[in-house]
């Protein structure tokens, strides 16, 4: 990691955010320690992509892929809405986006047939990291209400990581993430439904950024203002933005540092009592449960206040199964979602009350945190809060714990050399050749 303030440089900001934000990133500069994180981080997307295959939606995106392997945008969009299916992807906290199914996608897409080298690869995904965290950052808590910001952000990641691998000009790529902002979209209403869109968001978030990317390089023009122009994402989906977020702090580590990574397979909300409640499982027999408090912040609640989960993906956006379930079984699991899972912590989940604690709201979302208390039938009660939770960049999981999580979800892919796939994704970082990566 790179934290030398003499050697970074400050970004030239030429008028707009857009065209301030090429300037921060092509003048950061880039080590090797930025290149093996990206690394690690480029393994647990290429992981979770493959894994992706073996769902219901996944089987779809790749019949819709069926016969059209050469299309390059439906290939990113097809890897993209794989990456992000079973809920056991990256995470940028402060951004609220989901980096790797947006960037690493439109790489592979792209590099089918012009192949980069390892390092050239990982740069170009490191920058589309960049582009869409800082972009995330800026859009503010209110937009995250209606929209989703992997999708409205995740554009201009995959337009980043597209330009750079395409070579684009710094004017060419100011227009590409122009166009890749026109795109932006992703709403939350599928919630409601358990409807497979969010999917498809990650994955048109890889695509739209190819596309806008090959239009600029054709001379194809993008508002440089698309950010905080009078009609541009501010303006019509940002009640309470902060643009100074886009280029605020060019010294700061590459935002890769700061991504979190799963090990829950759930969203990443429910994440921080999943592990209040897996220290509490150990201290307690559920049989003596009375009833469970959970204090969360509010974001954690508007997306996860979920009762009755009446499917898999409803279960995985529900705080109150996520803290029933590991609470009786201590461990999280593929499993703990599946109609056994659910039918066995539903007793549990009717004693469990949800609220939105101050402390928690106030610190979101720098701090993801919650609280769980467990009050039982003597009339004794324990208590196990969070901040941070694992996988955090404070609390973060080692290499060997991301290769072994990465190896979990190859071996579940059904993947024939999962070793060649690790070693293969690990070696760009020192010079090895992009790996092949087959659906």
């Amino acid at each position: 990691m790179n934290t030398n303030p003499e050697t970074i440089v400050s970004p030239r900001i030429d008028g707009t955010l857009t065209e301030g934000l090429v300037s921060l990133i092509r003048n950061k500069p880039v080590d090797q320690a930025d290149l093996e994180a990206m690394a690690l981080f480029t393994l647990d997307g290429v992981a979770n992509m493959l894994a992706g295959r073996r769902s219901v939606p996944g089987e779809k995106l790749l019949a819709y892929l069926k016969g059209k392997e050469g299309d390059t945008g439906r290939q990113a969009l097809v890897m993209g809405g794989l990456t992000h299916i079973l809920e056991v992807d990256d995470l940028h906290k402060a951004s609220v986006v989901h980096p790797a199914c947006v960037t690493i996608p439109a790489a592979l897409a792209l590099s089918r047939d012009d192949m980069p080298t390892g390092p050239e690869f990982l740069k170009a995904v490191l920058f589309g990291f960049e582009a869409c965290t800082r972009v995330g950052m800026s859009v503010g808590r209110a937009h995250y209400r209606i929209w989703h910001n992997t999708a409205t952000c995740g554009t201009f990641g995959g337009a980043m990581t597209a330009a750079t691998l395409m070579g684009l000009t710094d004017t060419e790529t100011v227009h590409a993430l122009g166009n890749a902002g026109t795109q932006s979209a992703g709403l939350w209403e599928f919630l409601n439904t358990g409807a497979m869109s969010k999917h498809l968001h990650a994955g048109r978030g890889a695509e739209a950024g190819i596309v806008a990317a090959e239009l600029a390089q054709l001379g194809f023009t993008g508002p440089p203002a698309i950010l905080e122009g009078p009609q541009g994402l501010y303006a019509g989906a940002c009640p309470d933005p902060d643009p100074d977020a886009v280029l605020r702090d060019p010294n700061a580590p590459w935002q890769v540092h700061l991504t979190s990574i799963k090990p829950w397979p759930s969203c990443r909300h429910t994440h921080p009592v999943i592990d209040a409640a897996l220290e509490l499982s150990g201290r307690i027999d559920a049989k003596d449960i009375e009833s469970v408090d959970v204090a969360v912040y509010q974001a954690s609640i508007d997306v996860c206040d979920r009762p009755v989960p009446e499917s898999e993906y409803e279960a995985k956006f529900s705080v109150q199964h996520c803290v029933a379930i590991s609470l009786l079984d201590g461990r999280c699991t593929f499993a703990s979602f599946d109609p056994s899972g659910r039918d066995r912590a539903a007793e549990l989940r009717k004693s469990i009350s949800v609220r939105a604690g101050d402390t928690y709201t106030n610190a979101y979302p720098k701090d993801w945190g919650g609280e769980v208390t467990v009050n039982l039938k003597d009339g004794a009660s324990v208590t196990a809060a969070r901040t941070a939770c694992k996988g955090d960049p404070e609390l973060p999981l080692s290499r060997d714990e991301m290769i072994e999580k990465a190896r979990d979800l190859l071996t579940f892919a059904a993947v024939n050399d999962v070793d060649a796939i690790i070693d293969g994704v690990l070696g760009m970082a020192t010079g090895g050749p992009v790996p092949e990566i087959t659906l």
